[in-house]
């Protein structure tokens, strides 16, 4: 389910690529979808949902999400900014754990510093 990644150059971007897949993909309303909201509470998508959401951003910008990303990653945004760092579009995340860390650094070159 890849799609088109054109004038996604930085994380606010990306942040915005996310929202509207999810919106298109399983009708949530855009004001639901904000920085804060939790993947599954708040937007109330099922696990399966999330992890199509994962799917879609790896197939569409090249990345990939190491396994137990989704006890690393409960926020919209905490999601974006892990996947703009894997693009190296972004800093670091400073909430993901160490292990993560060098578990993402080990599948994704394009991880930034």
């Amino acid at each position: 389910m890849s799609r088109s990644i054109e004038g996604v150059s930085n994380w606010m971007h990306m942040f915005r690529w996310i929202v509207k897949l999810i919106r298109d993909e399983y009708g949530v309303d855009e004001k639901v979808l904000n920085r804060t909201a939790m993947l599954e509470t708040d937007c109330g998508l099922s696990i399966e949902q999330v992890e199509e959401v994962l799917d879609a951003i790896a197939d569409s910008f090249s990345i990939r999400f190491p396994p137990g990303t989704l006890d690393e990653v409960l926020k919209l945004e905490e999601l974006c900014m892990l996947a703009a760092w894997l693009k190296g579009l972004f800093k670091k995340p400073e909430f993901i754990s160490a292990g993560f860390e060098a578990q993402c650094r080990g599948m994704n070159a394009t991880a930034g510093a």
